[in-house]
């Protein structure tokens, strides 16, 4: 690998645990709203569920509130639960407002990062919204670790547009040929910033991708 100065992180996904999170979070909100929905059924459903919308947001065929809403109602109907419009608005709210409070991370998050920052300058590149990004930065003490944050509000475009890569670059005072990004998504992450002419490291599993892949945090130390 070339020299690398700077190391660009996703955050959901890559460093903080999304699915375990929105898990424990779906359990306090039905609890609070009395929605008699088993959490492990519904979340079987949701996940796929919500993986699409949030594709069809990072296309810009789907706004941010259409998406909250669309996603459960879905869900629900789906289940065959029966569920107003009012009882989806106040579960997507509630939804956001209790995600932050849950901050499982990958194994060995902290460990790659201490090993990282002595080394490198390390930023987050994400297409979550503002708030919410920070506050799950903030709670989960993560935020010591980077020089800079780049949301996609932002940056007003998602990962894999260009735009958001050159804006976190500008941000970081850094360029692409001396930095990487590190992602869970081949499409958003690994090709938007190839394209870029950064290096990318896909933390995941493809067996038809020839790049560089880990499935767990702790192998970034024999890339760096």
């Amino acid at each position: 690998m070339k020299e690398i100065t700077d190391i660009f992180f996703d955050l959901d996904h890559t460093l903080w645990d999304f699915d375990k999170n929105s898990e424990q979070t779906f359990e306090t909100i039905f609890r609070m709203y009395n929605v008699d929905l088993p959490v492990q059924e519904f979340i079987e459903v949701y996940l796929p569920i919500n993986r699409k919308y949030w594709r069809l947001f990072r296309e810009g065929k789907i706004e941010q509130k259409n998406l909250r809403f669309q996603r459960l109602n879905e869900v629900f109907e789906t289940l065959n639960f029966k569920s107003s419009p009012q009882l989806v608005d106040d579960l997507s709210q509630a939804y956001i407002d209790h995600l932050p409070n849950y901050n499982h991370l990958f194994p060995n998050t902290f460990e790659i990062l201490d090993y990282l920052q002595s080394r490198y300058k390390l930023h987050i590149i994400t297409n979550g919204f503002f708030e919410v990004q920070h506050k799950k930065i903030n709670n989960s003490k993560l935020k010591p670790y980077f020089k800079t944050i780049t949301t996609s509000d932002d940056a007003g475009v998602k990962k894999p547009n260009p735009i958001i890569f050159e804006y976190a670059l500008s941000s970081a005072k850094t360029k692409a040929s001396t930095s990487a990004m590190v992602g869970d998504n081949l499409e958003a992450d690994v090709e938007g910033a190839v394209a870029l002419g950064m290096e990318a490291i896909f933390f995941g599993h493809d067996p038809v991708y020839k790049g560089t892949q880990i499935q767990n945090l702790n192998e970034l130390k024999s890339i760096f």
